[in-house]
């Protein structure tokens, strides 16, 4: 198949038609080491490179500083649900979460094997169409930490700013929005983001960690789900994933050939304004899911039509012309554009070609 199609899935999502070319190119022999980085040796010099260059990309993509160590890790978003409460809960055992959908849900769950949780906010009675405002955070001044995600995917909203928490250390599941656009670390005690969504392949997560919250990971803990023991090693106590680290590592230099975070946001807020637009300018055939304007993610645009089965027709008819993946999540239902970075602009706007198309044809 010669022509790519608009891929508009939520994760694994996109990437970038220049990352996907330089590891087509190195596949079967990278850099003339005669063998591809799926076969090396994580001990090897050459991996080491790989990924020291990986950690030092976006270091300077983030201007993360020495306070904070990059960790490389696998198992996904979905065990730092568990690894950030079994970790930094101590000594106080009990933390603070801004419950705001699916994803927010599930790392509750995980925290409260581990300690005593308080949510701290939640807009679930609204079906999550919004996000909580800071004057309804109820924090807890002697929390171990306050959680937040601070993109939605399935519900499409998104932080612009983090939530004010005090002197407690914020963390943050970033996995649909890391790297979209410049965020200050400064502010974080821990980010944590699955790669598959803005970043590469499906198979590592990334963990940036302040040092000083290393020192609550107690020897008690698994070895292997300590944080200690990642920083340590640097993210090769155990052999990482090797291919995913090599394609974040070149999406990481895709980003700084393109202008950077600063650049890479102003095409993304292009991108997003110019499908809410049409969608708010269709005089309500098609209506957006988010409640608040000012809520709306910039990565994943949710929408609804005026009844079901035309938007069972709309999903049929943009998969033939080449838009796939624009069925909303199984436990919503309607339509969702994921316009992650490597989406192109062209792309969206095809699909708001098709869906002027496809509004006077229906």
């Amino acid at each position: 198949m010669e022509k790519r199609v608009y891929n508009f899935y939520a994760g694994p999502a996109v990437l970038p038609e220049e990352v996907l070319r330089e590891v087509k190119e190195d596949l079967l022999s990278y850099k003339g080491t005669g063998m591809s980085v799926m076969e090396m040796s994580h001990r090897s010099s050459t991996f080491d490179e790989i990924i020291k260059n990986a950690e030092k990309d976006l270091r300077t993509l983030l201007d993360i500083n020495d306070n904070y160590h990059v960790l490389f890790l696998q198992g996904g978003a979905t065990l730092q649900f568990s690894m950030v409460a079994m970790n930094l809960m101590p000594p106080n055992f009990k933390a603070d979460y801004i419950n705001t959908g699916a994803w927010s849900k599930k790392a509750i769950k995980e925290a409260k094997r581990v300690g005593e949780v308080n949510v701290a906010a939640s807009t679930e009675e609204e079906n999550f169409t919004r996000l909580p405002k800071q004057d309804e955070l109820k924090l807890d001044p002697e929390a171990s930490y306050v959680h937040f995600t601070s993109n939605n995917t399935i519900f499409g909203t998104e932080f612009k700013t983090e939530p004010e928490v005090g002197n407690v250390p914020l963390v943050c599941d970033a996995s649909s929005d890391i790297l979209s656009r410049k965020i200050d670390v400064n502010k974080y005690a821990l980010i944590y983001a699955g790669a598959q969504k803005n970043m590469g392949p499906a198979g590592a997560s990334l963990v940036i960690i302040r040092n000083d919250m290393l020192e609550r990971s107690q020897e008690t803990l698994h070895t292997y789900l300590n944080y200690k023991t990642h920083a340590d090693k640097g993210s090769l106590y155990n052999t990482p994933p090797d291919f995913t680290v090599y394609v974040i590592g070149l999406v990481y230099k895709w980003l700084l050939r393109n202008g950077g975070l600063d650049a890479m946001y102003k095409t993304n807020l292009e991108k997003a304004n110019m499908l809410y637009d049409f969608i708010d300018e269709s005089d309500g055939y098609f209506k957006g899911a988010v409640k608040v304007k000012e809520d709306r993610s910039l990565m994943n645009v949710t929408f609804r039509m005026l009844n079901e089965e035309l938007e069972k027709k709309f999903v049929a008819e943009a998969t033939e012309k080449g838009f796939i993946g624009l069925k909303g999540h199984r436990s919503v239902g309607g339509l969702r554009a994921s316009i992650y970075n490597a989406f192109p602009k062209k792309g969206v706007e095809d699909l708001v070609e098709f869906m002027k198309d496809f509004k006077n044809k229906n």
